[in-house]
């Protein structure tokens, strides 16, 4: 079974909103603390439950990132964990890309490695939450796709029996390969990278391709991303003083009365 796995690298969602900053675009968030730049937790799923049809099935798994130079680490994480191979997509132009253009990208990629059986992404992203580029890229390739899938109960050569999670519910439901699936993190839990894993990383040398070796024409925005907001929250505390006991319950509910909250 030939798998292809999207990843993306985000920065880590552990990161208090005082350590991040807003790029010079005002349309990107980046951390000012020092804290490198991971795999969205979706995709690390996703990996996970490649790399377990890999071992049921055979074949190979491949990752693919589109991203920065940095983008190459979390390529690694991958291969650590198992991948077989894996691509960085990466041109300048590609920088502030929508969903549609983040997905055209995908999709030239996944045509030029060929011979896809099924492709596996995060259901969303923890940086935007927007989850829409896994189905413009079914579209694009015209696969078959299903989201956010919460178990994988069957599989074979030419088929999947999965659980697609509803609002209080799932529903079971038999896919057709080649196919395209949103995987849920309630799927797995990734493995750690091993020893021999790691090694194998370190040696890895991660290709990149750009607009010209995919063919992709130049891209622009079919949504105008609005700017970005980082909120930061304050609180405080305010100790009542009082006496004894009773006091300081009076003083408290005269003080909840005063703000409206009795």
């Amino acid at each position: 079974m030939n798998i292809v796995v999207t990843i993306k690298q985000v920065e880590d969602p552990a990161t208090p909103p005082s350590h991040m900053v807003l790029g010079a675009s005002g349309k990107s968030v980046q951390s000012v603390s020092g804290v490198p730049r991971v795999m969205n937790g979706y995709d690390a799923n996703a990996v996970e439950e490649a790399l377990r049809l890999k071992e049921k099935h055979g074949g190979k798994v491949t990752v693919v990132s589109l991203g920065d130079s940095s983008a190459r680490n979390t390529l690694k994480r991958a291969i650590a964990m198992g991948a077989d191979s894996c691509v960085l997509l990466s041109d300048p132009q590609w920088e502030l890309l929508d969903s549609f253009g983040t997905a055209t990208v995908l999709a030239a990629a996944i045509r030029k490695i060929g011979n896809v059986d099924l492709v596996l992404c995060g259901r969303q992203a923890s940086d935007s939450d927007a989850g829409q580029v896994l189905y413009w890229l079914a579209e694009m390739r015209e696969f078959p796709v299903a989201s956010p899938i919460v178990k994988i109960e069957e599989s074979s050569a030419d088929a999947l029996v999965v659980h697609s999670l509803l609002e209080e519910e799932y529903q079971r439901l038999s896919v057709k390969l080649p196919a395209l699936l949103g995987i849920s993190s309630e799927i797995n839990e990734p493995r750690q990278p091993s020893p021999k894993g790691t090694v194998t990383a370190t040696r890895t040398m991660v290709p990149t391709w750009n607009a010209a070796a995919l063919a992709v024409g130049p891209l622009t925005c079919k949504v105008d991303m609005t700017k970005l907001e980082i909120q930061i929250r304050t609180g405080k505390a305010e100790l009542i003083e009082g006496a004894d006991g009773a006091a300081r319950g009076r003083a408290l509910a005269d003080k909840l009365h005063q703000l409206e909250l009795l």
